[in-house]
């Protein structure tokens, strides 16, 4: 993070120097960690827990995951929980949620105008199409293409989007929020970025865009 404060640009630092994150901490921490745990998933996405970041938060808790068709990889992602009991006046709370996903998209999908402004749509909807509330959300969304030359020129334009984000989940009775459902929403949004079609009923205000491919005819 460039400021220290929430943790948005540290997603991708998240692979260094990092230390085991079992559940050992204060009760509410360790509440939290399991609601991650109870957490009903959609199928299609395969989580597990990874090495969690030693310098954003005093306890931490990662999570990493893969959207798949078959043996190809649509989307994937990691999801950090952060906590501080002293409170963290950026984060306005003691715990924040830091999160990084992506994604190949074709190129005609990365170049709309919109495509940010619709992503950023899709991790708003998702938390609140669970009824979830949360606060002080931060983030990026980032698109890049690659134009392949000489011995690769045979290799078609790839394009990629990627979102970096980080909120600041309620916390409920005991201090501890409910993060299996903002673990659930989060799910959510990687099946989506990835193409798969909602769930169930979806929030009405979230603009989609075009899926990029459609796993189920595969």
């Amino acid at each position: 993070m460039s400021d220290g404060a929430d943790g948005t640009d540290d997603a991708k630092d998240t692979g260094e120097a990092d230390r085991p994150s079992g559940v050992s901490g204060p009760p509410a921490f360790r509440a939290a960690v399991e609601s991650l745990r109870g957490a009903r998933l959609r199928p299609q996405v395969e989580v597990e827990t990874t090495p969690a970041p030693q310098r954003l938060a005093p306890f931490a808790h990662a999570l990493e995951a893969v959207v798949a068709d078959g043996d190809q990889e649509l989307a994937d992602g990691r999801l950090v929980l952060l906590h501080d009991p002293a409170g963290h006046d950026a984060w306005r709370g003691t715990f924040r949620l830091v999160t990084l996903v992506r994604a190949e998209l074709e190129p005609e999908m990365a170049a709309d105008p919109l495509l940010p402004e619709v992503c950023w749509s899709w991790l708003t909807g998702a938390l609140q199409a669970r009824g979830l509330t949360y606060g002080e959300p931060s983030g990026t969304v980032t698109r890049a293409s690659s134009h392949y030359f000489g011995g690769l020129s045979e290799r078609p334009p790839a394009s990629q989007i990627e979102i970096r984000a980080s909120w600041t989940p309620r916390e409920g009775l005991g201090g501890a929020p409910d993060t299996g459902a903002h673990l659930a929403s989060w799910c959510d949004l990687l099946a989506q970025v990835a193409g798969l079609p909602p769930a169930g009923p979806g929030d009405a205000s979230v603009v989609t865009l075009p899926q990029r491919r459609d796993p189920q005819s595969r």
